[in-house]
């Protein structure tokens, strides 16, 4: 992204000031980020993809006070049903998850935010809703920014400590929401929101255009989940004989016990000094967290590509350049690279070839041309990972 539209996306702030006085501190409110940006589909298209099976969707309604959620995927029966027109008794939104997945478009706009390292990068979730919608008084664990599509959304924000939820809703609702500060956004605007900040989003037609808000959401894992995940991953170290402990139990300083049932102190101290051999190292957790944050979610599954050999394989690279599947994660640490939890060593050139397909998503001709001196295994590894559809031909 040049220059001029990253100080445009944050309203004059380098990415730099951003992250030194906003990311993970305090909101930030952005008006006209993304010039001419009224969205990138249409509250039809939206609806379309909640009738896949493999997208991820929820209604969420508010009928007289009270609030249901529906999960996809839907048909035009459970759209038929909701109100055409702005019903105070019955608001309602429409939230698809994960569009980068399936809108090359949305992939390209989270490039914009690449200013944040894609490690922490969650997805872009849409939304739809007629006048007064929306998902209730609420705060998130996860840092997010809100671009305005069509329409308009006034956004309510809270420093409140009173977390009290709405008894028996289907969302973590707050019941006493007091508000500190509002914004009306429009097309193109952009609010910035940090962790726990409670906060209300209720879409605004005034009787035209319906509210369509692009969310960009950024993952923050809770440390309970990244010790039980590393933990198994150490685990799987063991069984597969890549970490071991020597020896096995010894007490030939046993001595008679009182109670024959009782474990001694003895032997729980003998344990604790054999358990303590069990360490890791900085390399370890470096390769835990780039199999886990590239791990694609249950929900994620590849069409593998239509075979094809390796030497008409670099053909069509070399011709047509590579891109990742749009529902791939690629990260990387010092020389290996992690493709949707796989892991892969590579040096020289080879690493700078994908370190630059991890950054932007895609290689061109150019990128390969560059590089003449690649190894042989980097191509059979693209190869790979064309056939399990990872990767597709950039035509």
């Amino acid at each position: 992204m040049a220059k001029n539209e990253a100080l445009q996306l944050l309203g004059g702030l380098t990415p730099a000031q951003f992250l030194a006085e906003y990311w993970h501190k305090k909101p930030l409110l952005i008006k006209n980020a993304m010039p001419d940006f009224e969205g990138l589909l249409s509250p039809e298209e939206l609806a379309g993809l909640a009738c896949e099976d493999e997208v991820q969707s929820r209604i969420v309604e508010e009928i007289n006070g009270q609030w249901s959620a529906s999960h996809g995927p839907f048909d035009d029966e459970d759209f038929a049903r909701l109100p055409d027109e702005p019903d105070p008794k019955h608001r309602w939104t429409l939230l698809v998850q994960s569009v980068n997945h399936f809108l090359p478009e949305a992939s390209q706009l989270l490039q914009q935010f690449s200013f944040i390292p894609h490690a922490r990068l969650d997805d872009l979730m849409v939304s739809y809703a007629p006048d007064g919608g929306g998902v209730g008084p609420h705060f998130d664990s996860y840092d997010v920014f809100l671009l305005q599509g069509q329409g308009k959304r006034l956004w309510r924000v809270s420093e409140q400590t009173d977390l009290t939820l709405v008894e028996g809703a289907p969302l973590r609702i707050l019941k006493n929401f007091d508000t500190a500060q509002e914004w009306l956004l429009e097309a193109g605007d952009m609010l910035y929101l940090p962790p726990q900040l409670a906060h209300w989003g209720i879409a605004v037609s005034d009787g035209k255009i319906d509210c369509m808000t692009y969310s960009i959401g950024f993952r923050a894992p809770k440390n309970q989940e990244l010790a039980t995940e590393f933990l198994g991953y150490m685990q799987d170290k063991l069984n597969q004989g890549q970490l071991s402990i020597a020896g096995m139990y010894e007490d030939a300083d046993l001595c008679l016990q009182e109670h024959a049932a009782e474990i001694s102190g003895t032997m729980v101290n003998k344990v604790t000094e054999i358990l303590k051999s069990i360490q890791w190292s900085n390399h370890d957790v470096a390769d835990f967290l780039g199999t886990y944050l590239s791990e694609p979610k249950p929900d994620v599954v590849f069409d593998p590509n239509k075979k094809i050999s390796l030497s008409n394989f670099n053909k069509h690279l070399a011709t047509h350049g590579i891109m990742l599947d749009l529902k791939s994660q690629m990260l990387f640490t010092g020389n290996t690279f992690y493709l949707n939890g796989e892991a892969a060593l590579f040096t020289g050139e080879s690493a700078m070839i994908l370190a630059k397909l991890a950054d932007v998503r895609a290689l061109n001709t150019e990128d390969i041309s560059q590089h003449p001196t690649a190894d042989k295994m980097l191509l059979q590894q693209l190869h790979e990972w064309y056939l399990a559809g990872f990767l597709h031909f950039n035509e």
